[in-house]
């Protein structure tokens, strides 16, 4: 590209991202959650971190957090200018900077050639937050730059935009006693000291030991969390840590239990967890879904048949109660269960024994049993179609396990850990979950639970750009995607409540389309054709400047023009 910078870009595709929701106070840059904060705050944060672990390690902390925040906001670049040019869609960076209140940006030189690799780009600072704490911290000028998480962000905006590493190095800072501050990026390749330059953005040998100590402390927390083949079930909110602790009770002694809960809580994996704390964790656990079942085959599932039993019982066959000897046995949809296999059910709970379909032998079996149902069991038992002395040898420790929209704190762990699980089945990477996404499953309602759940973070993960965020307009579709009672900035930088049309605008503009016989299409085409012309011939400006992408401006002009020509 050649060094003379175009003029910076219209910010008014960014701004309408922005948006201040005054129903919940929650502050929202697209799909990021923001906040507002005192610039005394961040001070106060930065003088704390430099009095307890010294300005080097603070240093290096400050410039990765700004270094994540980047690479968190270098993929929004590519989604909100999609046709615009190289440099025009680069400027999202620098102007969101802008529009954070962390410095006043000016490029002054943006050469890229990504075919060669090399890119040589040089930004003015101005009114740097950073080197404004500095100074009413210290009196008089140091030697060192000092708008460390400024660095990091431009460092990890680069990166994430061209998708390899880039470094940004200040050359000039207000610190210093620089009239402005200044920086030089190039790809990390391209700087003699490359390598060097990005151990500031590597784990601090002392982080990394605390982190390690964190990690040992989970760990040793986890040793207690119940788990099965899958990992450990998650959750910290009360409900959950209540049913926990009821599997806990459960767990080393014989009762029988019985897991009731809507459809999609994962009743199996609870059960399995049960089974792994017990003393038959070492034993056979099996399940069985009663209503996937044929009824006239669940008996000899369930017991085993002896051969010529019926027709087509060529061989003896083993039933699950047999499979299951010295473990446990999940009979999962229990209120499906046919009542004459109730009948046998309960005779084998009440001796221990069972006898194989079409076999006189009884057999011992050593057996515990974990119940399951979705279906209320004492109704059932009003309709005839259950067992109320069933009901009463298996109802002797009920567990209940809560509904997805009850355990709302464990919402987001959850997604977290499915998300992780469908990267590793998929080999698909993305940069997780944005927090508009983590704000919609909270308030979703959950009907079918935590199996829903899954198939909605599998769903996202698969429909979502490699290396981008999932987006909560990709886990639902027909959600809102702006808060009901909002705020955004308009073009002098002022809030303004959020709101369709201005009728006053409507009924003037009504009014003069009928002065001058104006039909809607001629409206149209005139308005598009001066946005046109207001952004010097650029369709990509021209759109952004009306909030369309550029194919919509394209071919709205297209259609228009046809139509006029008619």
């Amino acid at each position: 590209m050649p060094a003379t910078v175009p003029p910076i870009p219209s910010d008014a595709d960014l701004r309408r991202l922005l948006h201040f929701s005054t129903d919940d106070g929650l502050i929202w840059l697209g799909e990021q959650r923001m906040l507002l904060l005192h610039l005394a705050s961040l001070q106060a944060i930065r003088r704390e971190l430099i009095s307890s672990v010294g300005v080097e390690h603070s240093r290096r902390l400050l410039m990765r957090a700004g270094y994540a925040a980047g690479m968190r906001d270098g993929p929004l670049a590519r989604q909100v200018r999609p046709d615009a040019s190289l440099f025009d869609a680069f400027a999202v960076g620098p102007q969101l900077h802008m529009l954070e209140g962390a410095v006043r940006v000016t490029p002054l030189t943006f050469e890229v050639d990504e075919a060669a690799g090399t890119l040589n780009t040089r930004i003015r600072w101005d009114d740097s937050w950073e080197a404004q704490a500095h100074a009413r911290e210290n009196s008089g000028t140091t030697g060192e730059p000092v708008c460390w998480m400024l660095l990091g962000y431009a460092s990890g905006y680069t990166s994430a935009f061209f998708q390899r590493p880039t470094l940004y190095r200040e050359v000039q800072c207000v610190a210093c006693g620089a009239p402005h501050c200044e920086i030089e990026g190039r790809f990390r390749e391209q700087w003699p000291d490359g390598d060097a330059m990005a151990h500031d953005y590597s784990e601090d040998p002392m982080l990394v030991r605390l982190e390690q100590l964190h990690s040992q402390v989970q760990a040793l927390r986890s040793e207690s969390q119940p788990e099965d083949d899958e990992g450990p079930l998650i959750g910290h909110s009360k409900s959950f840590k209540e049913t926990i602790s009821l599997l806990q009770k459960a767990a080393p002694t014989q009762v029988s239990v019985l897991l009731t809960g809507e459809t999609g809580v994962g009743k199996e994996r609870f059960a399995r967890a049960l089974h792994s704390m017990s003393p038959r964790a070492g034993k056979p656990f099996v399940a069985v879904n009663c209503a996937a079942l044929p009824s006239e085959l669940i008996e000899s599932e369930l017991f085993g048949a002896e051969k010529g039993a019926y027709t087509g019982a060529t061989a003896t066959r083993i039933g699950r109660f047999e499979r299951a000897h010295g473990g446990t046995l999940m009979l999962d949809e229990l209120g499906e269960l046919p009542m004459p296999a109730q009948a046998k059910l309960l005779r084998v709970l009440q001796t221990g024994e069972i006898e194989r379909l079409g076999g006189h032998e009884a057999r011992k079996v050593d057996v515990r049993i974990i119940a399951a149902t979705n279906v209320n069991l004492e109704q059932a038992i009003e309709q005839g179609r259950f067992r109320a002395d069933l009901l009463y040898r298996l109802n002797v420790y009920p567990i209940r396990i809560p509904a997805l929209r009850e355990r709302v704190d464990d919402i987001e762990p959850l997604a977290h850990h499915l998300l992780q699980r469908f990267i590793g089945l998929h080999g698909k990477q993305v940069a997780g979950l944005s927090d508009r996404a983590i704000a919609a499953l909270r308030s979703h309602h959950w009907p079918g639970n935590v199996r829903e759940l899954e198939n909605l973070i599998e769903r996202g993960l698969i429909l979502t750009p490699h290396g981008q965020q999932i987006d909560a307009s990709v886990l639902f579709p027909h959600l809102e995607t702006e808060p009901g009672q909002s705020t955004q900035v308009n073009a002098n930088g002022q809030l303004q409540t959020k709101r369709h049309t201005d009728p006053t605008l409507a009924a003037s503009v009504l009014e003069s389309m009928q002065r001058n016989g104006l039909s809607f299409d001629d409206l149209e085409i005139a308005l598009l054709r001066q946005a046109v012309e207001q952004a010097d011939g650029s369709l990509a400006a021209a759109a952004r400047n009306i909030g369309l992408t550029r194919a919509q401006l394209s071919y709205r002009l297209t259609q228009r023009h046809h139509k006029h020509d008619e």
